[in-house]
Parts: structure tokens; C-alpha cells; sequence
């Protein structure tokens, strides 16, 4: 049980704040400058003709 006692200790502290970390840099990476070109970019991919 000492273990989970461990595991669940680090997920309660330093995972919250990975997770939010993560979080912000997937926000950020979405909302840059020049991320709607690039977006535009690739939705149009199925849509192209070889």
C-alpha cells in the first residue's frame, strides 16, 4: 500500500501541475500567430487531388 500511498501523493502535487502545464501549452500552441493559416492549411488535405 506504500506504493499507492507514493503515487497517489504525486498526483495530487506535481501531476496537477503537469497537467496544467500541459494544458496551457496546448492553448497556447493553438491560439499563436500564424496558427490559422497553418490550420487552414491542413484541413484542406482531403480535399486536394494528386
Amino acid at each position: 500500500m506504500e506504493t499507492y500511498t507514493a503515487m497517489r501523493h504525486f498526483a495530487d502535487s506535481w501531476g496537477l501541475l503537469a497537467m496544467l502545464l500541459f494544458f496551457l501549452g496546448v492553448v497556447t500552441f493553438t491560439f499563436r500567430p500564424g496558427g490559422k493559416k497553418a490550420a487552414q492549411r491542413a484541413a484542406s488535405i482531403p480535399l486536394k487531388e494528386d
